[in-house]
C-alpha cells in the first residue's frame, strides 16, 4: 500500500485509533475523510488541518450507509483506500436470558458495517490505482475475553472475511487486516487510562512503521498483540486463554 498520494475514507475517525490514523497519514500527504456519526467529533479530528475533511454516517442505517457510498464517490472521486474502523465493544453476561440489543447492535456495526460499505465502493475501488481495503480486527479475533462475546465474535468473522476478500481481489485491490492489542483509547469506558493497556501513540507508532514497510503486509501485528495472534499455532491457546481472562 502506498503510504502519500492517497485519497483515504476512514469510519470511526471521530476519536482513539481511526482519529490517530487518520492524522497520521494525513501527515505523510494523503487527503483523508473521516467519517462517523457525530460531526463535534469529527472537526475535533480534522481542526486546523488540510487535506481532511469530516462526513457524517450511521453504519447502523444500511440505507444511509449507500447513500454516503455515493456521496463520497461523487465527491471524492479519487477515492482509493478504504479503512473500516469504525466499532463498538459491550459487555455482556451469558449466565442468563438478557436483552440483545447490545449484541445485535455490536454485529451490525462491527461485522455488517464494514460488510456493507465495501460492498458500496467494490466497484469504484477497483477502477482505482494503488486501491486498498484495510479492515480493523483485534487481538481479540484469535483469542476471545469472554465478557465481550460478541464483540469476540464479529472480530473473528472480520478476520475470515478480511481473508476472503483478500483472495476475490487479488491483483485489483490489496487488502490487509489490522489487528490491534488492548490500546488506551476510549472503545470502554476508562480504558484511555488503563494500566497494562498499549499507550495509544506506541501503538501508532508501531502501526504507521508497518504500513511503511515494502511490500506492506498483509497482516499490521504490532509486537504486543504477537501472543494472542499466534496464539493457536504457538501451542499456547489454553495458557491465553485463561491469563487474558484471569483479569
Amino acid at each position: 500500500m502506498k503510504t502519500s498520494g492517497n485519497t483515504i475514507l476512514i469510519t470511526g475517525g471521530g476519536s482513539g485509533i481511526g482519529r490517530e490514523l487518520a492524522r497520521r497519514f494525513n501527515e505523510l500527504g494523503n487527503v483523508v475523510i473521516v467519517a462517523g456519526r457525530r460531526l463535534e467529533t469529527l472537526e475535533e479530528t480534522v481542526a486546523g488541518r488540510g487535506d481532511m475533511l469530516a462526513m457524517v454516517v450511521d453504519v447502523e442505517d444500511p440505507d444511509d450507509l449507500a447513500a454516503f457510498a455515493e456521496r463520497v464517490v461523487a465527491e471524492h472521486p479519487r477515492l482509493n483506500v478504504l479503512i473500516n474502523n469504525a466499532g463498538i465493544m459491550r459487555r455482556e453476561d451469558l449466565t442468563r436470558t438478557r436483552d440483545l440489543r447490545d449484541a445485535e447492535q455490536t454485529v451490525v456495526i462491527n461485522l455488517l458495517g464494514p460488510i456493507r460499505l465495501t460492498d458500496a465502493l467494490t466497484d469504484h475501488l477497483t477502477s482505482q490505482p494503488d486501491a486498498a481495503i484495510v479492515n480493523v480486527s483485534s487481538g481479540l479475533a484469535f483469542v476471545p475475553l469472554s465478557g465481550t462475546p460478541t464483540y469476540n465474535a464479529t472480530k473473528a468473522a472480520i478476520h475470515s472475511y478480511t481473508v476472503s476478500l483478500r483472495e476475490q481481489l487479488r491483483g485489483k485491490v490489496e487488502v490487509i487486516e489490522l489487528a490491534p492489542p488492548a490500546v488506551q483509547t476510549e472503545l470502554t469506558p476508562g480504558q484511555s487510562a488503563r494500566e497494562g493497556y498499549m499507550p495509544l501513540d506506541d501503538f501508532i507508532d508501531e502501526t504507521m512503521a508497518l504500513f511503511g514497510e515494502q511490500p506492506t503486509p498483509r497482516e499490521i501485528l504490532v509486537e504486543r498483540v504477537n501472543f494472542l495472534r499466534w496464539a493457536e499455532r504457538d501451542g499456547h491457546f489454553d495458557q491465553a486463554v485463561e491469563m487474558l481472562n484471569a483479569h
